[in-house]
């Protein structure tokens, strides 16, 4: 009994090992770092770019815009409020396309799939294992150590078939869970940025049209100049929230759908290793 508690570490401690080898997704673990990088960097073009004073009549800020800088800084706050969220949906999308894109591995996933069911259907499972260390990603991590739990199946005197068919579909869903954080990281943050943007876009459409409508409430002849801004800081608002909300729906939905493509892969190499198990043996 102390022997196999004994081995029992040893085995865990090989399978990260082994584990870390293949697996290698890269991607940022704390994306509060670059919600703040992205508002430093928002307000930064704002103040010093949009509102410099080359892009007004007079090279007055308070004066009337002469270019599209300009119009935009009329925008108010909220402008760089949704610069940052829209800095982030960009970045963020950068940092998933590095991320899935090591997580699917060093060759085409769809081949990597296929090779490895026509060695299985050769009942080959060093080379099947070869070919993991090979592609490296998630799919790979997750073969290969659905592989090494294989061999120990294969090995073992013990237990039933119908009980390494059970441990080998566990090693499946439990490898499968270790690597489907890595993938779905940052995304949700994504998609609250489809709706945050276009409210926050929203809100500052009715604050320009607040001030445009108390343009037109004055007394006397209405203020041209409180009425051009009000309706620039809701169109500019609007444009803006509008870009980052459709911006962070395609962001979303293109990366969720390569998740699943991933997903799909692991399932199906997984259902044939179970298949392949059975069958011969």
């Amino acid at each position: 009994m102390e022997s196999q508690n004994s081995k029992a570490p040893s085995s865990v401690a090989a399978k990260v090992k082994k584990e870390e080898k293949i697996s290698n997704v890269r991607g940022i673990r704390n994306a509060f770092f670059v919600i703040i990088a992205c508002a430093v960097a928002a307000v930064c073009i704002f103040l010093f770019g949009m509102g410099a004073p080359g892009n007004f009549e007079g090279n007055d800020p308070a004066g009337h815009p002469i270019n599209l800088a300009g119009t935009v800084y009329k925008g108010g706050f909220i402008v760089p409020i949704l610069m940052t969220l829209f800095l982030t949906v960009i970045v963020l999308s950068i940092e998933r396309w590095i991320a899935i894109s090591s997580a699917s591995g060093k060759g085409n996933t769809t081949k990597f799939v296929a090779d490895i069911k026509a060695d299985l259907a050769k009942n080959n499972i060093d080379a099947a294992m070869q070919r993991c260390r090979q592609q490296k990603g998630s799919v790979a991590s997750v073969v290969y150590n659905t592989l090494v739990k294989y061999k120990e199946m294969d090995a073992n005197t013990v237990l039933s078939k119908e009980q390494k068919l059970t441990t080998l579909r566990n090693e499946v869903e439990e490898a499968t869970a270790l690597e489907m954080p890595a993938l779905s990281q940052n995304l949700p943050i994504v998609a609250t940025l489809t709706t945050l943007g276009t409210l926050v876009g929203l809100l500052g459409t009715v604050m320009g049209m607040i001030k445009s409508f108390q343009a037109l409430a004055s007394s006397g002849s209405p203020d041209s100049t409180e009425l051009s801004t009000g309706i620039s800081e809701a169109l500019v608002n609007t444009a803006f929230g509008i870009a980052t909300g459709a911006f962070a729906v395609i962001s979303y939905n293109f990366y969720t759908n390569k998740i699943d493509n991933l997903t799909y892969a692991i399932d199906e190499i997984g259902f044939s290793i179970v298949a392949t198990f059975a069958a011969t043996h």
